[in-house]
């Protein structure tokens, strides 16, 4: 009958076996949570993703924070330019002399406001005439130099002196003597007339040879 026990060392030498497989089988599960570390660190974090919305939004805030330039400052009314204006005065028409084929009378401006008002240059002179002041013949020409500035306190004239020629010297053919009412008067860098009367001859012809009003800058009365 064969022996069957085994010799010792056989038995030593098969613990050996199973305790060093039972120790690799341990390094092997202990490997695969390490594998996983990688894997995760594929996933980004959410500190990067949060902080580029965070600069692309802050943009278009300092953008709508520059001023619009769609809103136009508003205008202040123009400051008044001292001027005397058409409302501010009187006009009439002083005494005069006569030569050479004119008469020269004086045009009397007077400051009727309750404040100074200044006056420089020359007045714009017409006749006019009919029943809705139409204009008849060419307006004065300006003769001489533009004066210095007068200005004139409440109740205070200036004056500017105005040349009428005799209507009568000149061929009617080319006048066309009209009759007129008076002078339609501008004051020096003024928009609105004044009309003073004034019966008389003026001549409706354009191509007379010479002028029928004249006018010089206004000076102190």
């Amino acid at each position: 009958m064969a022996n069957t026990k085994k010799p010792w060392f056989s038995l030593v030498f098969l613990s050996a076996v199973g305790a060093s497989g039972a120790l690799l089988l341990s390094a092997c599960g202990q490997g695969s949570p390490a594998a996983s570390g990688p894997a995760s660190s594929d996933t980004p974090s959410s500190a990067p993703m949060s902080s580029a919305p965070s600069a692309a939004s802050s943009a278009p805030s300092s953008a709508s924070s520059a001023p619009s330039g769609g809103t136009a400052p508003v205008e202040k009314p123009p400051a008044d330019n001292g001027l005397c204006k058409a409302g501010d005065v009187s006009l009439s028409l002083g005494g005069g002399d006569a030569g050479a084929g004119s008469e020269y009378r004086s045009l009397l401006i007077k400051n009727t406001s309750g404040k100074p008002c200044t006056i420089q240059g020359f007045p714009g002179v017409s006749y006019v005439g009919g029943e809705n002041g139409t204009q008849i013949g060419p307006a004065a020409e300006r003769d001489g130099t533009k004066g210095a500035p007068v200005k004139l306190a409440p109740g205070q004239a200036a004056a500017a002196d105005v040349q009428f020629a005799q209507v009568r010297n000149f061929d009617p053919g080319v006048c066309k003597p009209t009759q007129v009412k008076g002078l339609r008067v501008y004051l020096p860098q003024e928009t609105a007339s004044k009309f003073v009367p004034l019966d008389g001859l003026g001549c409706a012809g354009t191509s007379i040879p010479g002028k029928q009003l004249g006018v010089k800058t206004v000076h102190k009365a």
